[in-house]
């Protein structure tokens, strides 16, 4: 940007030309050409001077001269209106005449008057028989409207007038007069409520062809609403003047006129007739909100007619378009306030949310301007709508779950009858496929939205209510559990059954979270299908994991009826045979819960039921007092015997070999003489790790060893493993849970 030029001083400008040593000879010629530059200046400025008090001095002589005519005229002005003020001061007679003329015009206003009050009840039938015609058809040509209202101006001006003159007469003269205008006020009042149903009507009156009405309803308008403006100015003038000034304009205080307002009253019917319309075509759809919004199409049809049709009948003054657009959007705005306060349904929020995006778009393709479109409808909270929805989806949710468990716990607790049977003959309850019934219909509105975000959000708040359940019962199964085990005698039966029933609904539940999770993770992108999959997977553990609570305490149950044949196990009846007590039990109850369990469910089971008798007989092992050897090997034997062959019947036999693995490594160490014991130890160590307290509480348990024959076998055993490094497997065996006495336990059994 240059810098700013300032003035340029006079060392300067004589710089510029003497730049040079040369230039001082041009120093002469320079001077004398300013010279000549200068005087041509004082010239121009002394002439302008000359002008410019010229111009002045003329234009002070003319300011005088009209000042003076001024001055003149308002002497004539003051003149003319003594003159009016006293006009007896030039005529003698002016009184006299000023009587005869009164009297003169009260004759001819007596006679008038008279005439007309004689004629008003023929005009008035008249004007009754019209304006019937014309009101039976509201929206048809009404062809007498401007005769009617041409005759009732006349009629209403004499009225006044009337009226106006009674002032000084007696009070039964004022009332009889007043009983003479009533029926003209009553036809007055009607013309005017016909006038309002006109306007009420004039987009039909538009439809039907009959745009004639709407402008002479209109030319009546403006017509009234200039004999309002007159009635106001000269109310004001008789407020605002002279009293005696006043009582010159006898035809302002006759002209007492009844402010009509036509104008404002138009336009206030039409807007009432826009909201009526409005909340009449609600009212026929109030059931069917999704409906009433579909239909709105007529709202649109409207629009284009009032700009092509209605708008050519009203002055450009009346904004009639802006009036019909803002009032329809006002009426609108109402409705769907009023559908989304009500959030009868999610299905009907999310139809309001889509046709807020529709009215936008259809707005704007009619090319309606935003400024009639304030506030938005909703006031642009449209997106609260959507919480709303979800808002709606999760308390729908919530009742129907809470209901629905509320009804499935007091089943299960009460167990009066027996858990119902499906097609596959499993037993099973209705809990799971009522309560994906209702996450479906959910999931389906959610999935209406066409918003990942939504859909994502609704999982999330299923992942919620299915944990619910899934809490709720496992705390319901404790606690029946813990009844049974504490109160056998006081609680009901049927837990076996029912905690079978449960089991198989978790595993239809797991199945049908997995269908849903397919079902979805097409319709969404990967930023929500992430989520979703999180969500619902969660859920299927905790079906899976409920079912294993059922599992594991059906298999409790078992246990807790063998708790006196497994507290014998290695005790002294022991070695009398118990095993078949066992064996007998845990097959009676598998018959049952082969005949209704879950297949997949019952494979577990039958997994999780020989884990917990291995546990149940190796802690019974562990805390065994000293074994009779070798009676105690034997009985050990037959015990492996005996429950491989019921276990083999219920599961195949690779898989019972596999389980019974560590009960033989274990029976091997027992039989095994005090030279190959640490070789026993190694095959059963590879597999299980080394368990040196275990192993060291077994060898000192059997019998036939004293304390130095355990010592030598454990110290062989401790240093191989440390020479080895052997550490436990990276997969924890059955061995880990096994519950090993400590040592002064271990001591005093010595």
């Amino acid at each position: 940007m240059a810098a700013p030029v300032g003035p340029v001083s006079a060392a300067q400008a004589i710089g510029e030309y003497l730049q040079a040593p040369d230039d001082l000879v041009k120093v002469s010629a320079f001077r004398k050409k300013l010279e000549k530059e200068k005087a041509s200046i004082d010239t121009r400025l002394k002439n302008g001077v000359k002008e410019q008090l010229q111009a002045t001095r003329l234009g002070l002589k003319k300011f005088l001269s009209t000042r003076d005519n001024v001055q003149a005229i308002k002497d004539e002005m003051m003149t003319i209106e003594k003159e009016c003020d006293d006009p007896s001061v030039r005529v003698a007679t002016f009184d006299q005449i000023s009587r005869v003329s009164l009297v003169h015009r009260n004759f001819e206003s007596t006679e008038e008057m008279v005439n007309n009050l004689l004629d008003m009840a023929a005009q008035l039938d008249g004007l009754e028989h019209m304006l019937a015609a014309d009101s039976r058809e509201i929206v048809g040509p009404s062809p007498n409207l401007l005769i009617i209202h041409f005759q009732l101006n006349q009629l209403e001006r004499f009225r006044n007038q009337t009226m106006h003159q009674a002032k000084k007469a007696s009070p039964s003269s004022q009332a009889t007069l007043t009983r003479w205008f009533e029926r003209l006020n009553k036809v007055i009042a009607q013309f005017d409520e016909h006038i309002i149903q006109l306007a009420q009507n004039v987009l039909n009156l538009v439809r039907a062809g009959h745009s004639d009405v709407v402008v002479k309803m209109v030319k009546i308008a403006e017509v009234e609403g200039r004999e309002d403006e007159k009635a106001v100015v000269m109310r004001f003038v008789k407020k605002a003047a002279k009293i005696d000034a006043a009582l010159k304009f006898k035809s302002l205080q006759a002209d007492a006129r009844v402010l009509k307002h036509y104008r404002s009253k138009i336009i206030k019917a039409i807007t009432q007739s826009i909201h009526d319309k409005m909340e009449d075509a609600y009212k026929r759809m109030e059931d069917d909100p999704v409906g009433f919004l579909g239909s709105l199409t007529w709202l649109y049809q409207d629009i284009l007619r009032i700009e092509s049709d209605v708008v050519p009948c009203f002055p450009p003054d009346y904004d009639i378009y802006s009036l019909y657009l803002k009032e329809y959007h006002k009426a609108l705005n109402i409705i769907v306030k009023r559908i989304a306060a009500a959030k009868t349904e999610a299905s009907v929020l999310l139809a309001l949310y889509e046709w807020l995006k529709e009215y936008k778009a259809n707005m704007k393709e009619l090319n309606v301007s935003s400024d009639l479109l304030d506030p938005p409808l909703l006031d642009g909270n449209e997106q609260a709508l959507i919480e709303d929805y979800v808002q709606l989806i999760i308390q729908k949710l919530d009742e129907w779950s809470a209901n629905l468990m509320k009804t499935e716990v007091a089943e299960f607790i009460k167990r009066d009858e027996p858990p119902e049977i499906d097609s596959d003959g499993l037993y099973g309850t209705q809990g799971g496929v009522i309560l994906f019934q209702m996450v479906n219909q959910q999931i389906d509105l959610a999935t209406e939205s066409g918003q990942g975000a939504i859909l994502a959000r609704v999982v999330g708040e299923i992942n919620r209510v299915m944990r619910g359940i899934q809490d709720q019962w496992s705390k319901v199964v404790d606690t029946e559990f813990k009844k049974q085990m504490e109160k056998p005698d006081e609680v009901v039966g049927g837990l076996v059954e029912y905690c079978i029933a449960l089991a198989n609904d978790q595993i239809k539940s797991a199945d049908f979270s997995e269908g849903l999770l397919s079902r979805l993770e097409p319709l969404v992108s990967a930023k929500y299908a992430v989520p979703i999959s999180e969500r619902l997977n969660d859920a299927i553990d905790g079906y899976l994991d409920v079912a294993k609570k059922c599992m594991q305490t059906l298999i409790d149950i078992i246990f807790n009826d063998l708790k006196p044949a497994t507290k014998n196990l290695f005790q002294l009846p022991w070695y009398d045979g118990i095993m078949r007590q066992i064996v007998e039990t845990m097959r009676d109850y598998m018959t049952d819960y082969q005949a209704y369990l879950n297949n997949s469910l019952l494979e577990l089971m039958i997994g999780d039921l020989m884990d917990t008798f291995i546990l149940t007989y190796l802690n019974a092992l562990a805390n065994a007092p000293k074994l009779r050897m070798p009676a105690a090997a034997e009985r050990f034997k037959e015990d492996i015997t005996e429950v491989f062959e019921f276990f083999i019947t219920i599961a195949p036999t690779k898989e019972v070999e596999a389980r019974f693995e560590v009960l033989e490594s274990i029976l091997a160490m027992l039989e095994a003489s005090k030279d190959i014991a640490f070789l026993s130890f190694w095959s059963f160590a590879k597999v299980h790790g080394p368990n040196i307290a275990f192993v060291e509480g077994l060898m000192k348990s059997r019998g036939d060893f004293d304390r130095s024959a355990v010592s030598e076998i454990m110290d062989s055993i401790k240093r191989k493993v440390k020479d080895e490094g052997l550490t436990d497997p990276p997969e924890p065996t059955i061995m880990k849970k096994v519950n090993v006495q400590n040592a002064f336990s271990r001591f005093l059994r010595t």
